[in-house]
């Protein structure tokens, strides 16, 4: 009788080892299948783990998803075209130590509406305007925006500076780039590669084939493939020549490595911002807050723990994080 108890039990245990077995192998295949999807899972996981809630409203006529948590002034983390909330989750904890943060999936993003059809820039600051409108009630918000995220943190305050008090642009802004840049639907591997080269430093990990064929896979049909459905919706929104009426503080804190917006990109808004300043960050590219996230919430925290940038231009060195004035003139190096 023994005997077979033990014989039971044995097929038990080797019956969970290959269920075991199978749900790895399953959950390998889907990594490899579907690695953005599955990163993505990974990274709104982390908000959760981090302490952040989960909630959704209906602003400007569409379902907005949003992140939220912490406590002190009201800290809004705008995510960059074709991304989520989930991108900011390595620096949301050194950032709830001091602030409360608020993490959309822009429209059209992560969870967000519009799931299908075209993506107007328009459309998505509208529901941006929204959440700010409804958030900003007590008081001016601090946007932090990532490329297309710097982009609309740029427009909400030339349009609506009594809500924002002062902003933070990470690679990216509302001024016109190089016309000469690389797709950003890229129709094959060796197309995506090149394109990531550009957004990253060329001493970080190379980013796999089987990643590169899953952006090739969902670019298309993407956000930003559906932004770019309606391209003319771009040209409304591009500040060349406009940027002096920005009464807003603005700090620009810039992975010095981007290819895609050089640091030559941050100096022109420099030299037309009436209150900016610009911190470098080495080794870092287009996205910090996924190559470099130590790094980036080291710069971010240095800034907005200093005074706003008052009327004159501020210019930090290329070699380290710091601030250093210097004197307004046509050369703001």
């Amino acid at each position: 009788m023994a005997e077979m108890r033990w014989s039971f039990a044995k097929r038990l245990l080797l019956a969970a080892v290959l269920l075991l077995l199978v749900a790895a192998g399953l959950w390998t295949y889907q990594i490899w299948k579907h690695p953005l999807a599955a990163h993505v899972k990974k990274t709104r996981r982390a908000l959760e783990a981090a302490g952040l809630e989960r909630a959704e409203a209906q602003l400007a006529g569409r379902r907005l998803v949003y992140w939220q948590g912490g406590e002190g002034p009201t800290l809004v983390l705008l995510h960059g075209a074709g991304d989520q909330a989930g991108t900011w989750f390595e620096i949301v904890p050194t950032l709830l130590r001091d602030y409360r943060l608020l993490i959309p999936d822009l429209p059209g993003h992560g969870e967000s509406e519009p799931e299908a059809g075209p993506l107007p820039m328009e459309e998505i600051l509208a529901g941006l305007e929204a959440l700010v409108d409804e958030r900003s009630q007590e008081g001016p918000l601090i946007l932090v925006g990532n490329s297309m995220g710097a982009w609309l943190a740029t427009l909400e305050a030339y349009r609506h500076p009594e809500s924002v008090s002062r902003v933070v642009l990470v690679n990216g802004g509302a001024v016109s780039g190089d016309p000469n840049n690389p797709s950003l639907v890229p129709v094959d591997r060796e197309a995506a590669r090149q394109l990531m080269d550009m957004l990253r430093d060329p001493a970080s990990p190379k980013i796999p084939g089987f990643v590169l064929d899953d952006i090739v896979r969902r670019s298309a049909s993407g956000p930003i493939g559906r932004m770019l459905q309606d391209p003319e919706s771009f040209m409304g929104l591009l500040l060349d020549g406009r940027l002096g009426e920005i009464s807003t503080p603005v700090d620009m804190v810039w992975g010095e490595s981007d290819r895609l917006m050089s640091l030559s990109y941050a100096e022109r808004m420099l030299a037309e911002l009436p209150r900016a300043r610009l911190t470098g960050v080495p080794a870092c590219g287009h996205i910090p807050q996924s190559e470099c996230p130590e790094r980036l919430a080291e710069a971010l925290l240095a800034v907005l723990e200093s005074d706003p940038p008052a009327s004159e231009v501020l210019v930090e060195p290329a070699s380290g994080i710091g601030l250093i004035q210097g004197e307004a003139s046509d050369d703001p190096r």
